[in-house]
């Protein structure tokens, strides 16, 4: 990506965050904050990324 795309992206990205109304910009947050909380990584929130890691091994041998 040349500096040219990525200065194009970022302004089409802060125009887009402009043009949004701040009511919908507060509820796309509080929804993202209840996204975060109701994932199913609660493993890796309470003993970190070793059982990730681990389930990662055992997906990667059942499927050779």
């Amino acid at each position: 990506m040349s500096t040219n795309d990525y200065v194009r992206y970022v302004t089409q990205q802060l125009v887009k965050y402009m043009d949004t109304p701040k009511e919908t910009r507060r509820q796309q947050k509080e929804d993202r904050k209840n996204q975060d909380l109701t994932t199913s990584y609660y493993s890796n929130r309470w003993f970190g990324v070793l059982p990730f890691a681990l389930k990662l091994m055992m997906k990667k041998r059942k499927h050779h």
